[in-house]
């Protein structure tokens, strides 16, 4: 996961989704907290959850998983997919692809669903991403920040290219294929070719992490929408989705950013609301935490309420002006964009969606966030990495 900016005009946003439906969905995990493997009855209760929500904007009937394999199996459909068509959920598909050289056992895992389910299945899915933040942590910043082994855009497009060729003779062979990254990822010009090969960007975008930028609640609309308008400048015309975003409830602060469930509906309201809900496909993160090792939680339900920690209604009224995408400054790639860089977020997952990027970065208080450019958040200890590999079973990630 991760924070982003960028003032876009609401009519900008949704030109950018255009060649898609507006889905609203959240992101989930394979893996609890205490990284044992959810099941179908648990990912049954999530959807039934995120499709009863009281006074939503809209039915969050769409999830985003990270892995197409069960946890804690060889290659195995994970268990969410039985629970998406008997919820009639629809499915951004996800493929791990840092630290690994095959997506052998991925593609092995959605076949057999395939096979299973058949079209009851395939008509669920919305999309593919390619990886997630692989590019961010294969960057200059990530490596700086220890967020873990990523992967270069010829890595990334290799797989594409993988998946289509694979998928081909299927009923999937013509579903929307993306790949998931923070903004600045994306402004990259070394990054282009991932830019081609794909039908849709996915952008993290975390304000809340922006420190050094005045990432105060009321300054998160300004925020978001500078970030979101370099990533709409660098692809042009390709459908941005926003594949997480969100305020944490509780935890610690992170320079002018304050976890509380105010704050969390405030950002809600002002990014939600004013800007993608409805009007660009997004995965809101999160239903449900699943990250033991990020202290910020995200989850706007407890044990799975319908009634959230804060109301849901949209207002019609919103403190963040609306104005025409601005220039902003050059970044070092050619690209308009924020001044300073920003990295990944807590929903960056390993494999098996056990968020292998997690933010802990930010329990070390001796960490100024202001001094990291934006948030040093993703990187793991070595027992964790060690922990989180061996859920994902199938995957050396580090």
């Amino acid at each position: 996961m991760r924070p982003t900016s960028a003032l876009v005009a609401a009519g900008a946003l949704v030109s950018g989704a255009s060649a898609a439906e507006n889905y609203l969905g959240f992101n989930s995990g394979a893996t609890f907290a205490d990284r044992s493997a959810k099941f179908k009855k648990d990912w049954i209760a999530e959807f039934k959850t995120a499709q009863g929500l009281e006074n939503a904007p809209g039915k969050f009937n769409a999830v985003r998983l990270y892995t197409n394999i069960q946890a804690y199996s060889e290659s195995n459909p994970i268990e969410a997919f039985d629970a998406a068509v008997e919820t009639n959920t629809k499915i951004l598909l996800g493929i791990w692809t840092s630290g690994t050289d095959s997506i052998d056992k991925e593609i092995t895992a959605l076949k057999k669903a395939i096979d299973k389910h058949g079209e009851k299945f395939t008509k669920l899915v919305i999309g593919m991403s390619i990886g997630s933040e692989d590019l961010y942590r294969d960057s200059e910043t990530g490596v700086k920040n220890e967020a873990g082994i990523g992967a270069g855009p010829d890595v990334v497009v290799k797989f594409i290219n993988q998946f289509k060729k694979e998928v081909a003779d299927t009923d999937l062979k013509d579903v929307p294929i993306g790949h998931v990254d923070t903004w600045d990822a994306w402004t990259n010009s070394t990054n282009k070719a991932v830019i081609d090969a794909v039908d849709w960007v996915g952008v993290d975008e975390y304000p809340y992490y922006e420190g050094g930028k005045g990432n105060d609640i009321k300054n998160s609309g300004t925020l978001f929408d500078r970030a979101f308008n370099a990533v709409k400048g660098a692809v042009g015309d390709k459908p941005i989705w926003v594949t997480e975003t969100g305020w944490p409830a509780t935890g610690p602060n992170w320079d002018q950013a304050e976890a509380s469930v105010k704050n969390a509906k405030y950002y809600w309201d002002e990014i939600g609301c004013r800007q993608l809900f409805n009007k660009v496909p997004t995965f809101w993160y999160n239903l449900r935490d699943s990250n033991p090792d990020n202290k910020m939680k995200f989850a706007i339900t407890e044990n799975l309420s319908t009634s959230p920690l804060f109301d849901l209604t949209c207002p019609t009224k919103f403190d963040t002006p609306t104005s025409t995408p601005s220039t902003g400054a050059p970044s070092s790639t050619g690209v308009s964009g924020p001044t300073s860089s920003a990295t990944g977020g807590p929903g960056s997952s390993d494999g098996n969606g056990t968020n292998a990027g997690a933010q802990t970065g930010s329990e070390d208080s001796s960490e100024d966030p202001a001094d990291s450019g934006a948030y040093v958040g993703k990187s793991l200890s070595a027992a964790a990495v060690v922990s989180l590999a061996f859920v994902a079973g199938v995957f050396t990630l580090f």
